[in-house]
């Protein structure tokens, strides 16, 4: 299945169009959580039991898991195996740089730690993005116009007199030959937002921004689907991860996420509609729920039948090994733009 159309089926199966970032944060975490890799496993494991049946995405952002050193990527993997088969994993580590090395990067993210998505920074060109887009069944969402304040130093600045981030846009779309590429666009840059929709196509656009950060989910969803016609997501983290620090952490990200999608309801339909619309059933919160059925062995095996045991005090078990490939360079021109 290629991973715009497993982003799809996410959508349509949870009615979301939220993305979680599993960005971990001992600080923020219940105390009995936060002094340990089998904690910090047991509180995302029980997020992700609680709102798998209503995202449509997990993020984990690699910098929340790289600062706790080689545990911190074993954790990572131990959380990505966890995730439902049927739920996309966008790895946000906006990596990039030459060829040989942007596929050391596309082989460690894809095979290693399971990713559908990868978020990728295009400055170095189509040579540097080009190893992530051949992987033809996984998805590259690409920066294009970020949500943070430093944006306007770079992504605002004219070029023949047009914005920079009209022109990655474009190149951006001209690249998507095998419907692969999406863009990351910034929910605080909304009306440059729906510009963005109209060069996209029908490319995805992840948008971060929501929340911590001042943008409106409201206007972000509308720009980034075109009113509902075109594939977007919103991201958001910290207020859901951590909407309380007490035992009940799961149970409270469950409802933010809920209120999350009845906002993204009533702007696809209307008050009156709302209710029609309605939420998945709630999902089972034992913590041995079991994954969902499929007919995808590949992928599933790699997340069910060769999982990692959960950590314990005693036991750390590190990633195993990817399995060998070797990049097809055949076509090293570049497409014409």
């Amino acid at each position: 299945m290629i991973a715009v159309t497993k982003l799809q089926k996410a959508q349509q199966t949870n009615r979301s169009h939220i993305c979680l970032g599993l960005d971990i944060d001992p600080k923020k975490m219940p105390s009995a959580n936060s002094g340990s890799l089998k904690g910090m496993f047991d509180f995302v494991h029980e997020i992700i039991q609680a709102t798998s049946d209503q995202v449509c995405a997990y993020k984990p952002n690699l910098a929340f898991y790289e600062s706790h050193g080689p545990d911190g990527l074993a954790l990572l993997q131990l959380i990505v195996e966890r995730i439902p088969e049927n739920i996309p994993i966008i790895i946000d580590g906006k990596r990039n740089d030459i060829g040989n090395t942007a596929t050391q990067y596309a082989n460690a993210l894809f095979e290693r730690y399971l990713a559908d998505w990868v978020t990728i920074n295009p400055y170095m060109g189509y040579d540097s993005v080009r190893p992530f887009l051949d992987y033809k069944d996984k998805g590259v969402f690409i920066l294009c116009l970020t949500s943070n304040a430093g944006s306007r130093d770079f992504q605002l600045l004219e070029v023949d007199g047009k914005p920079l981030y009209k022109i990655v846009a474009e190149r951006v779309n001209s690249w998507n030959k095998d419907n692969n590429c999406g863009l990351v666009v910034g929910a605080t840059h909304p009306e440059q937002l729906r510009e963005i929709r109209a060069i996209a196509g029908d490319m995805p656009i992840l948008i971060p921004g929501v929340g911590a950060q001042g943008g409106s989910l409201e206007k972000a969803i509308d720009a980034g689907t075109d009113s509902f016609h075109k594939l977007g997501l919103v991201n958001v983290s910290r207020s859901v991860l951590y909407a309380s620090n007490g035992t009940d952490f799961a149970e409270k990200a469950r409802q933010e996420v809920i209120k999350l999608n009845e906002i993204v309801t009533r702007v696809r339909y209307g008050d009156d509609k709302s209710k029609e619309a309605g939420q998945p059933s709630v999902p089972q919160t034992d913590k041995q729920k079991p994954m969902p059925a499929t007919n995808d062995k590949s992928e599933a095996a790699q997340r069910t039948e060769t999982q990692s045991p959960a950590p314990t005090e005693t036991n750390q078990m590190p990633p195993a090994a990817p399995p060998e490939r070797t990049p097809d360079d055949s076509d090293a021109n570049r497409p014409p733009t």
